[in-house]
This record gives structure tokens, sequence and C-alpha cells, in this order.
């Protein structure tokens, strides 16, 4: 049964929608407000920032004391690949970071529509290859996202297998968003978090036309053989339910070691809120121990 602190947030998330004005807003109005709702998330003094480039795509290291030298975390963010940023989710990669005890790279790939599809899996491909050229061994290396960010992580597996380079020793989805198509089944059970006219549009803006079955657009739709393990935390209110138990599915069926969490009531990416929220500390604490076992 979710904590009041769940319940509580997701009334004040509907408030705000009951609320809000009848004009849609802009994207930019709607980027300025992911980045000031994220704001107000304090990051602990110990967490270290540092901006830095991966190779051509810009990021920063976050990372808490006493993290190791020698692994790394590619991060990369949710917001439907047209929100979201280093900033957006620096408080959660804090929290990563230090259940897992080692460095985060989160980055700032591509939005569309101005990059629309295939630039964010350039741009996370790029990534992984510079921390590759950084000397990290891949047996040291981890990928994870939240929403977008966790379908673009399976993408970004998928075409660094397919250019047959090496993979990391694991990765997470957070609630991902791995089917960019209108075959998903209906789910979600009030969460407010999304809605299918948004998903609609996100998907457009970003694949401006290209196919949403392409494989690193979809990834549901993508051969899931040769992957690392792979950890899916999903709630059992989200509208993309179907996409992690799909992708579940598929991937053991391809022979892929799969941990699939489901959360009994929790709505999309409820790690967001901590870690006021019982169940997002609980999470981060899962992600950090099957980071370290796999990275060890």
């Amino acid at each position: 049964m979710p904590s009041p602190q769940h319940e509580a947030v997701v009334a004040a998330i509907a408030a705000q929608q009951a609320s809000a004005p009848a004009t849609p807003p802009t994207l930019e109005e709607s980027r300025a407000g992911f980045e000031a709702m994220t704001a107000a998330f304090a990051v602990p003094a110990d967490v270290r920032v540092e901006p830095t480039r991966a190779g051509p795509v810009p990021a920063a290291w976050i990372s808490t004391p006493g993290a190791r030298d020698d692994a790394a975390l590619l991060y990369l963010h949710g917001g439907g690949y047209l929100l979201g940023s280093v900033r957006t989710h620096t408080e959660l990669c804090g929290r990563i970071a230090r259940a897992t005890g080692v460095r985060v790279l989160a980055i700032d790939y591509r939005l569309a529509p101005e990059h629309p599809f295939p630039a964010a899996v350039e741009d996370a491909v790029a990534a992984h290859r510079w921390l590759l050229g950084r000397g990290l061994e891949p047996s040291r290396l981890a990928v994870g996202g939240d929403s977008a960010g966790g379908g673009l992580a399976l993408a970004t597996l998928v075409a660094l297998r397919d250019a047959r380079e090496r993979l990391p020793a694991c990765a997470f989805c957070l609630s991902p968003y791995a089917d960019l198509s209108d075959e998903r089944p209906g789910d979600g059970n009030g969460d407010p978090m999304l809605t299918p006219e948004a998903l609609q549009m996100m998907a457009a803006t970003y694949l401006q036309g290209r196919s949403p079955k392409e494989p690193t657009a979809s990834p549901i739709f993508a051969e899931l053989r040769g992957l690392p393990p792979l950890l899916i935390q999903v709630g059992t209110r989200e509208l993309l339910l179907s996409d992690s138990l799909r992708v579940a599915e598929r991937a053991r069926a391809a022979g892929v070691d799969v941990t699939l969490e489901k959360s009994e009531g929790l709505v999309h990416v409820w790690h967001l809120f901590g870690p006021e929220m019982p169940e997002a500390r609980e999470a981060v604490a899962r992600i950090g121990a099957f980071v370290r076992k796999h990275t060890s």
C-alpha cells in the first residue's frame, strides 16, 4: 500500500493540474516548469557536481564521498525526449551515487524538436564510448535512466550491441518509456504524471515522421539478445506499466537476466520525490545493491 507521503505527492500534482489554465503550456513553459519543480529538491552539501563534457555531449560528474574511481554510471534523464536536464535530476543522481558508491555521469543529450531521433541515442552512445576511452573497463560500468531515459538506456544497449561494441556490466530502467507506438495496452489507474495524449505528442515530436517501431526508438520492438543484466522498476498505477512488463518478458525470452520490480499503487518515476518518500528510498537502495553486485 502506498505511503502517506506518496499519496500526498499524488494529490498535490493532481490539484496543480486541476487548477492549470485551459490553454496547454508551450514547450518552453513546460521545460521551465520542470526545472522549477525539481529545483525545490535540495541537493545535500556533500554531493559534488562537476560540469564536464563526455566527448561532444555536455555532462556532469555527480558523486558523494568515498566514490570508487574505477567505476562509473551513465545516467540518462527522463522528460519524454523534450524536457529535462542534468539539473532536473541532480538530486536523484546524488542519491543514486550514494547508494551505488560510484560516480554518476549525467548527460544533457540533445532534445526534440530541435534535435529529433536518433540524436538522443547518438549522444548516449558517444558518452559511453567516452567513458571507455578514459580507461574504464566495461565490467565497471552501468547505465540507467528514468522514463524516456529508461527507454534510452535500452536503446543505447541495443545500439552498442549492434555496433559490436563492449557493453556495460548492467543497466537499470525506472518506469521506462519503451514503446512510442500506439500499440500499448490500456494501463494507468489515476496516475497524474502522464496522459495518452501527452505520450502521443512526445512520440510525434521526437520521431518527426520516423517509424516508432525502429529498435532504438522503441526498444520494445528490438531484438534484446545479448544485453547485460537488467533491473526494471515500475509502479502498478502507471500508464507505462505494460512497457516494463513487455520489455521484461521479451528480454527474458532472449536469455537476458532480468529483475522486474512492480511496486503496488505507485505512480510514474516516484523515485524523483525522495528522500522523504519511503518508496523512493527503498527503490534507490535496491538500485545501489544491483549496481554494486554487477560492477564489483
